[in-house]
């Protein structure tokens, strides 16, 4: 999947990717980050204060934003600058399939010094979780 500044132009497609997201993946986030928020882990709570379900950390769901433009770049070094905005939640089910990110992108701009600006998109149930979502990254 690695991009090379070369052959990027503004427009260019980054192939769509998906990624799970299983109630032990946030479990183990849970340990990763120290975030151990009841909500993230426990239904029975997430429900009793309003939430449709167990939500996924919004740092997770970005990291996983990340983790597209990195494997695009084909080294996560190469990201010199990520942020995002969170728009909504993304609710994981008790079961064998959890929640699907579906992430995307596009080169929006190529900034010399071999530096591109990535726009991603980032789907959960057809719900758009992330907006703002852009990274500049150096391509070989």
């Amino acid at each position: 999947m690695t991009a090379s500044y070369a052959d990027v132009e503004p427009g260019t497609a980054i192939e769509p990717r998906t990624y799970r997201i299983t109630r032990l993946d946030l479990v183990k986030y849970c340990g990763a980050s120290g975030d151990f928020n009841v909500i993230h882990w426990n239904e029975r709570v997430a429900r009793s204060v309003g939430l449709p379900n167990v939500i996924a950390h919004g740092m997770y769901t970005m990291a996983q934003a990340g983790k597209f433009v990195a494997e695009w770049a084909g080294d996560p070094g190469a990201v010199t600058d990520f942020g995002v905005r969170f728009s909504a939640m993304v609710p994981v089910p008790d079961d064998d399939e959890g929640a699907t990110l579906e992430v995307s992108g596009k080169v929006l701009e190529k900034l010399g010094d071999s530096k591109v600006t990535v726009d991603i998109v980032v789907k959960a149930g057809g719900a758009k979780v992330l907006t703002r979502a852009r990274a500049t990254v150096r391509l070989p």
